[in-house]
């Protein structure tokens, strides 16, 4: 998913879905991602109003990944914690 400010609608969904889809309640899943159940339910609701950290916390917790493509100078093969690919 391509994440825009206009998608964020679809993610509050599909974050929803997901929990859903694990079986777990908010305050699962909230205790696995390290958040609270509030945020769960803001997240579903309205995820432009959560933190970027959080909202990495609640999709890394229900085994999401999130990416950032397209850095200049990137090297898919390299290490992207290094502007030249080599690790520091």
């Amino acid at each position: 998913m391509k994440l825009t400010p206009d998608s964020l609608s679809e993610l509050a969904l599909r974050l929803k879905a997901e929990r859903r889809r694990q079986g777990l309640s908010r305050a699962q899943a909230a205790a696995v991602c390290g958040v609270s159940t509030s945020f769960i339910r803001d997240a579903e609701s309205d995820p432009g109003r959560c933190s970027l950290l959080k909202l990495l916390l609640l999709g890394s917790g229900l085994g999401l990944q999130a990416s950032f493509d397209g850095w200049l100078g990137d090297d898919p093969g390299g290490d992207a914690g290094s502007p030249d690919g080599n690790a520091e």
